[in-house]
C-alpha cells in the first residue's frame, strides 16, 4: 500500500513542490531570512552599478577612474552571488547542485580578484604615485578569474561526466563530499588571503590620499577571510561532528550571502561615494552661483587700483589729473563733479598747434589799430651800447600816453 504524501508545512500551500518548501516554511525561517537579504542585495548591487556608470564620465582622478571597471565586474559578480542563494536555499536536483558546485567558485574568484587587483593599483599609487590603466587591471583581474573558471569546470566535467560518483538518494552532481567541495576552493582561498596584504602594503605608502581606499579594501578583505574561515569549519567539521548535516545548505547561504553584503557596505558603497564626489568641482561656490554685491563692488575697486592714475574724462596726454593716494579703497564714482561731458574745457588739436606755433614766433610789434603804435618805434636804430630798452624819440614829435605803455599819435 502506498504511503500517502506528507502534509505542506505552516506557511506552504498544497501546489508548492516540495523542492520550495524551504521559501515559505515558517517553522524554519532562514529560507525567507536569507532570500529576503539576497533581494535586497540584489537590487542594492544593480542601484550602486548605475550609479557607478553614470559617475565614471564625472571623474577626475585618474586612479578611481581606472578602478572603475573593477568595481563594475564586482558588482556583477555580487549579484550573481545574491542570486545563488536561491539555489542553497531550494531542494537538491540536478541543476541546483551543478549551479552550486560550479558558480559558488567562479563568482568568488571573480570578487577577489578584483579586489586583489585594486590592492595593487593602490599600492603602485600610493608609492609612485602613478598606477595602472584600466585595461591593465581589467586584463590581470579576468586573467585570474579565468583560472578558477578553468579549475571548475574540469573539476565539473570529471566528477560528473567522465567518473560520477553514484548515490541511490541523489543526482549525481549532489553526490560530493564537504571536504572535497571546500578543497575544490583552494585556488579562492590563495585570492582571498592575498587581498588584505596587498591592502596592508598600500597602506605603507607615501601618499595619504590613497590610505583611505587601502583602508576600506582592508577591513573587506578581512571580514570576508573571517566568513570564509567560519563556514569552512562548520561545513567540514562542525556539523558533522554536532550530528547536524542539515545545516549545510543554511551554512553556506548564510555565508555566501553575508560576504556579498560585506562587499557592497564596506568597498563598493565607499568607492562609488568617492567617485561621485570627485566629479564635483571644489572651487564652486556652495549655494548661490551669482557672487553678492559686496564681492561684486571690491572686484570694481581692484580693477580701478589697477587701472593707471587718470582722470575718467581724459581722452589724451595733455591733460592729466592725478588722483589722491590716500591709502584707503575710493569709490569708482568719487571723480565725478556734476558737470556734464558736454561742459567739460577739452582743447582741440587745432588749438593746441595754434598755441605751439605762436610762443615761437618773434613778433616785433603788436598788432593794434593805425593810429595805435608801440612806444618803441621799430625803424628806430640801436646803438652797440644802448641798453636794450632805451629808445631815440624822433624829433619834433610829440606823443600822448595812455597809461598803458602806448602812445597815442594824433590824428592831425
Amino acid at each position: 500500500m502506498a504511503a500517502s504524501p506528507s502534509p505542506p508545512p505552516r506557511g506552504c500551500g498544497s501546489g508548492v513542490s516540495a523542492l520550495y518548501y524551504n521559501l515559505c516554511d515558517l517553522d524554519a525561517v532562514w529560507g525567507v531570512v536569507v532570500e529576503a537579504f539576497a533581494a535586497a542585495g540584489a537590487v542594492m548591487a544593480f542601484i550602486l552599478l548605475v550609479v557607478l556608470l553614470a559617475s565614471v564620465p564625472f571623474a577626475t582622478a585618474s586612479g578611481r577612474r581606472s578602478a572603475a571597471g573593477l568595481q563594475a565586474g564586482l558588482l556583477v559578480c555580487t549579484l550573481g552571488l545574491f542570486g545563488l542563494a536561491l539555489a542553497f536555499v531550494v531542494g537538491r536536483d540536478f541543476s541546483a547542485c551543478v549551479a552550486r558546485r560550479f558558480l559558488f567558485g567562479v563568482l568568488f574568484a571573480g570578487c577577489f580578484s578584483c579586489l586583489l587587483m585594486h590592492g595593487v593599483s593602490l599600492n603602485a599609487l600610493s608609492r609612485r604615485g602613478r598606477g595602472y590603466r584600466g585595461w591593465q587591471l581589467c586584463l590581470g583581474a579576468a586573467g585570474l578569474w579565468a583560472v578558477e573558471a578553468i579549475v571548475n569546470t574540469l573539476w565539473l566535467v570529471v566528477t560528473v561526466a567522465r567518473h560520477p560518483v553514484s548515490s541511490p538518494d541523489l543526482p549525481v552532481p549532489c553526490a560530493v563530499s564537504n571536504p572535497d567541495f571546500a578543497m575544490a576552493l583552494i585556488y579562492v582561498m590563495v585570492l582571498l588571503l592575498a587581498v588584505p596584504v596587498a591592502a596592508a602594503a598600500s597602506l605603507g605608502g607615501g601618499r595619504a590620499e590613497w590610505r583611505r581606499p587601502a583602508a576600506f579594501l582592508l577591513v573587506t578583505g578581512l571580514l570576508s577571510l573571517g566568513i570564509w574561515a567560519a563556514w569552512v569549519a562548520m561545513y567540514v567539521y562542525g556539523n558533522e561532528a554536532h550530528g547536524e548535516p542539515g545545516w549545510d545548505d543554511p551554512t553556506l547561504a548564510v555565508a555566501l550571502v553575508a560576504n556579498a553584503w560585506v562587499f557592497l557596505a564596506f568597498y563598493v558603497i565607499p568607492e562609488v561615494a568617492a567617485l561621485s564626489g570627485d566629479g564635483k568641482d571644489p572651487q564652486a561656490p556652495a549655494g548661490d552661483a551669482y557672487p553678492s554685491e559686496a564681492a561684486g563692488y571690491e572686484t570694481i575697486l581692484s580693477e580701478q587700483k589697477n587701472q593707471s592714475s587718470q582722470n575718467v574724462y581724459v581722452e589724451n596726454n595733455g591733460f592729466t589729473m592725478d588722483e589722491p593716494n590716500t591709502g584707503r579703497p575710493v569709490s569708482p564714482y568719487s571723480g565725478y563733479n556734476g558737470q556734464i561731458r558736454r561742459c567739460v574745457y577739452q582743447p582741440t588739436e587745432l588749438a593746441l598747434i595754434t598755441k605751439g606755433l605762436s610762443s615761437r614766433m618773434d613778433i616785433p610789434h603788436e598788432s593794434g589799430p593805425p593810429w595805435v603804435t608801440s612806444a618803441s618805434h621799430p625803424q628806430v636804430s640801436r646803438s652797440p651800447t644802448a641798453q636794450p630798452d632805451e629808445t631815440r624819440p624822433v624829433p619834433g614829435q610829440s606823443y600822448g600816453d595812455s597809461g598803458n605803455g602806448l602812445r597815442v599819435r594824433p590824428l592831425w
